[in-house]
């Protein structure tokens, strides 16, 4: 037994991308029949020839990037984001408000530790991102659950319900993880308006903004007047650049809330990933065709996703979501999809997460639910997958 720990982190459970990768220890896979990981949402290839070069070039030609930089992140950096989300959300963004971080993740951890303290309480839309609840539960901040139907879209009415004298925040992320969803821009500014007038924050995750199929504003929230009272954006550079491993993503606050988390900050990373940086910069001035061009290959793969579906609702599946990486379903099992995912791994030859790591415990409909992260199959591959699906009988 490991002592002394701390009872938060005792009670936090593993992370699932970690706990799901224990399942291929001593299982093979023959040639004909290779692992499928619909596991993880990340990009498993490389940053385009064009930014590895230049992340090259930066390593071997600029000196300081191998030093400390500004904690909340690089001036040219910062103003970049601002200006390109001003055009983007028609909007009036300044460097002041930017600030850049080792990762969204990281992004939400040190705001949330501004916002919320142990004994707390957070509102977290279910299905939920599962890192956003291991961060209440470290911290000792009650984790409430924001139940949706069928549609996977938040109710205003019960938000409003379950906000208590304790509650600090209403977290939205859009498109969403792990449902797929991307939320009306009507949506999105009754929850903002709600959050204002009760004195909360808004703290709203669009780490896939860049996958989004709409082509209009996805929302109007920067242009609510006062917004950075409410409003805390967060976005990461994974996605878009592929630069998971350089660890770099961003938040959009009030100035004063970034004083606040520049001591985070400053306590945990001193400063964000020096070259990862520079690579986002060059990313933002010289990619955006090459970004484009991903989007659309996501926008096929989710339409692949719609179009195929049919063999596997012909079995009793559902689509309950897809959009951006994800797609969310219900299996017609009555094997609980805590045991269906491991048992597909051996079975199937396909690598999922149970809905069991996005709902709260004891909550029966996440037995029922898995999730596919579709972004590193193409259309071949979401055929194969749903083919494999199609024949298994648990």
């Amino acid at each position: 037994m490991l002592t002394p720990l701390a009872p938060p982190m005792n009670r936090t459970f593993a992370s699932p991308i970690v706990a799901s990768r224990k399942w291929l220890e001593g299982v093979t896979f023959p040639p004909d029949r290779p692992l499928i990981n619909v596991s993880q949402a990340a990009p498993m290839e490389a940053p385009p020839l064009a930014l590895r070069e230049e992340i090259a070039r930066i390593a071997l030609e600029d000196p300081s990037a191998h030093l400390y930089g500004p904690v909340l992140g690089m001036p040219e950096l910062r103003a970049q984001l601002a200006k390109d989300w001003s055009a983007a959300y028609h909007a009036d963004i300044s460097p002041e408000q930017v600030a850049i971080t080792s990762g969204c993740n990281q992004a939400f951890s040190s705001v949330m530790s501004t916002i919320a303290a142990s004994g707390d309480e957070v509102i977290l839309v279910t299905p939920w991102y599962f890192n956003h609840k291991m961060w209440c539960d470290m911290n000792g901040v009650h984790a409430v659950p924001l139940k949706t139907e069928d549609d996977l879209l938040p109710d205003l009415e019960e938000a409003a319900r379950l906000i208590s004298p304790r509650t600090r925040a209403i977290v939205l992320i859009t498109p969403n993880n792990p449902g797929g969803v991307e939320y009306p821009p009507e949506l999105l500014t009754k929850f903002y308006a709600l959050a204002r007038d009760r004195g909360l924050m808004l703290v709203l995750d669009e780490t896939y903004r860049d996958f989004d199929s709409r082509t209009e504003v996805p929302h109007y929230l920067f242009r609510q007047p006062d917004w950075q009272n409410t409003l805390i954006h967060l976005y990461s550079f994974s996605k878009a650049f592929r630069l998971t491993g350089h660890r770099v993503g961003a938040m959009i606050a009030s100035p004063e809330r970034l004083e606040q988390v520049e001591k985070y900050l400053d306590t945990v990373a001193i400063c964000p990933n020096q070259i990862g940086q520079r690579a986002a910069l060059w990313g933002l001035q010289n990619l955006s065709e090459w970004v484009a061009g991903e989007r659309t290959e996501i926008l096929v793969r989710r339409q692949a996703i719609i179009d195929g579906f049919p063999v596997l609702a012909q079995k009793g599946w559902r689509l309950l979501g897809c959009g951006a990486f994800f797609a969310y379903v219900s299996h017609p099992f009555d094997m609980p999809s805590s045991q269906l995912a491991p048992w597909l791994v051996r079975e199937a030859g396909v690598l999922l997460l149970p809905g069991t790591d996005f709902m709260p415990k004891g909550d029966k409909r996440a037995e029922q639910q898995l999730r596919i992260a579709f972004a590193n199959i193409d259309q071949a591959g979401i055929t194969e997958l749903f083919t494999r699906l199609a024949k298994i009988a648990p």
